[in-house]
């Protein structure tokens, strides 16, 4: 992988890819999970994104947390802790596997809803999905390459980001009642 920060146009193929992707942990994790979501850019139909697939393993408690970290070590997976997101366990591909982020969450959780909701969202939202596809080719051209572009690009990118996870879980609400 690059240092410099790559924003592809929306690939028809990265559901394919998603697919793919969670077959590798499905079968070790079957008995743990409740569910392998494709959650991120990647995940929305016609969102610029960085070619990398993110999934979410969702799981039911908090207390199984631990078993899963084991059974995706056996994988090749490195666990990397939550990596600044409270209640999530991130966790970096094997090597020689395509380009994937893999998330561990509890169902419900914030960083299970903030992940789906968002992703939901913006499924709905194609004029959402160009403001944020714009924002990011805009960033990725602007941030410098290395561990300090990517920071500033998460940085500068994360206020839309919290603006439209804040409508996702004020829409949730509004349906709910």
């Amino acid at each position: 992988m690059t240092d410099k920060i790559v924003i592809s146009d929306y690939d028809p193929q990265w559901p394919e890819r998603f697919e793919d992707l969670r077959q590798r942990p499905a079968p070790c994790v079957a008995h743990l999970a409740v569910s392998i979501e494709h959650v991120g850019s990647t995940a929305v139909p016609g969102c610029a994104a960085k070619p990398i697939i993110d999934l979410d393993i969702v799981v039911s408690e908090e207390a199984v947390m631990p078993e899963l970290i084991s059974l995706l070590a056996g994988q090749g997976y490195q666990y990397e802790g939550d990596l600044g997101i409270d209640g999530r366990a991130a966790f970096q591909a094997p090597p020689a596997t395509p380009g994937h982020h893999l998330y561990g969450v509890v169902a419900g959780s914030k960083p299970h809803l903030d992940h789906v909701l968002l992703r939901d969202c913006l499924r709905q939202r194609p004029d959402e999905v160009r403001c944020y596809s714009a924002l990011k080719v805009a960033l990725a051209q602007r941030c410098p390459a290395g561990r300090e572009g990517r920071a500033a690009y998460s940085a500068a990118k994360s206020t839309l980001v919290e603006e439209l996870v804040a409508k996702s879980y004020a829409a949730q609400a509004a349906d709910a009642s």
